[in-house]
């Protein structure tokens, strides 16, 4: 489901992001993905800002005239419908998907005709079709060898720590 449009600039350092815009409204499995406890929660994300919608729509209108005029690379946000599996897990999971072809423009205006509507994978993804994929690992801070490598702790009576390398092989 499109839940947001992404205007980026080229920079010399790479995409920087210009604005973003969200739909009007956004499905509790994807609000849930906001917070990090949600039946505690005041479940007020996004209420403000759907507001826009509702009282004037040229905040909107201005920053998606902004992404149109200044912008090279623009994606949509789009969350899987994670209710429909049978799983434990109810947070939707949220990724950027780029609009290709024609002028900022007009991508700028596919991507907002897609608010709040549903993309089969068949619309973004062909068979047999080489994508690339752009990801962040789970940071774990500084580690030692034996989380980090999976070496073997050493016995107990071990002079100056267990948690150590000795003889590997």
């Amino acid at each position: 489901v499109v839940v947001g449009v992404v205007g980026y600039v080229e920079t010399p350092r790479g995409l920087r992001t210009l604005s973003t815009v969200w739909a009007a409204h956004l499905s509790d499995e994807c609000r849930r993905r906001f917070y990090k406890n949600w039946y505690k929660s005041k479940k007020k994300a996004f209420t403000k800002y759907a507001k826009k919608y509702t009282e004037s729509k040229k905040e909107i209108d201005v920053e998606l005239a902004r992404i149109k005029k200044y912008c090279q690379v623009v994606r949509v946000i789009a969350h899987t419908q994670v209710s429909k599996l049978n799983l434990r897990q109810k947070k939707a999971h949220i990724m950027e998907i780029q609009v290709n072809g024609g002028t900022p423009a007009e991508k700028v205006a596919f991507a907002y005709d897609l608010f709040e509507k549903h993309i089969p994978v068949e619309a973004v993804f062909s068979e047999n079709e080489m994508i690339d994929v752009i990801g962040v690992t789970k940071g774990k801070g500084f580690e030692g060898v034996t989380t980090r490598w999976g070496t073997r702790r050493l016995p107990r009576k071990t002079h100056k720590g267990l948690r150590k390398v000795a003889c590997i092989g």
